[in-house]
């Protein structure tokens, strides 16, 4: 079980596409660390410009290189290094900082309950292109906030609640983040169902005015689905695959995307 809940938390930051939550509810313990080599396809065949559902579609590609080590039992940090590609746009994308601070934790028979904050933040690696729907982001610094709610029963099933607050400079409109996750990590497996969503405040729409946009101001909501399946290959090595569906949203592509992600534990 320590190895797999070990290795398992490293799966979750890419692209928003393949995203779960800026963190999770497992720890590494002091003094580990884990290396996380993800690839991905986004294929969505629509696209909400504002609200509205248009028929606009684009191939994307991801690779992810995500490293985490604990500082103590009790606070770990990460960075997520992700390379996107979207027909000719293709660039590093925003790196990625996080740490996250477990100052609760009650224990009982039946299970732990655990409580989290996280802060850290995000930018741009490149001067990749703003403007059209091949982009690979929004070109905006971010500092995250969240707070975290963990329960973990004895049996091994789980279930994991965030939220907080993305402050985002310059044009792009602040937003609120909500993730709910629950699955099971129990002896060399580890699996999950999560609903992901996402409220901007304002911002302006695709296909709005005034015309011409500037696509740092568009304002992404979106719903989305999706889930994880984990296998421990070795004491050090693992491998997962991971599936989600955005259903809904604005400015925002609607469709699957599709991961694999590799882990070495040092």
């Amino acid at each position: 079980m320590k190895t797999l809940t070990t290795l398992i938390f490293s799966l979750f930051i890419f692209s928003d596409s393949f995203s779960q939550g800026k963190i999770d509810g497992f720890y590494k313990g002091k003094g580990n660390t884990s290396v996380v080599l993800g690839v991905g396809f986004e294929d969505p065949k629509s696209y909400f410009a504002g609200t509205e559902k248009i028929d606009l579609s684009r191939s994307l590609y991801y690779i992810n290189l995500y490293s985490a080590y604990g500082i103590t039992d009790n606070l770990d940090v990460n960075v997520s290094i992700p390379y996107l590609s979207s027909n000719n746009e293709s660039d590093f994308q925003d790196v990625s900082l996080m740490l996250k601070y477990r100052f609760f934790k009650s224990a009982s028979e039946i299970g732990n309950l655990e409580f989290s904050l996280g802060a850290g933040f995000s930018t741009p690696l490149s001067n990749y292109n703003v403007g059209g729907l091949n982009d690979i982001g929004q070109q905006a610094t971010i500092i995250e906030t969240r707070v975290m709610a963990h329960y973990k029963w004895s049996s091994g099933w789980f279930a994991t609640l965030q939220s907080g607050f993305s402050f985002k400079f310059e044009e792009t409109p602040n937003s609120i983040p909500i993730t709910f996750k629950a699955g099971k990590a129990a002896g060399n497996w580890y699996y999950d169902a999560f609903y992901d969503y996402q409220h901007s405040f304002g911002g302006i729409d695709y296909r709005g005015t005034p015309r011409p946009q500037n696509f740092k101001e568009l304002g992404v909501d979106y719903h989305k689905v999706g889930g994880t399946l984990y296998r421990t290959l070795s004491e050090n090595f693992g491998a997962a695959i991971n599936l989600s569906y955005i259903l809904s949203g604005r400015n925002t592509f609607q469709g699957p995307a599709y991961g694999l992600s590799i882990v070495y534990n040092l």
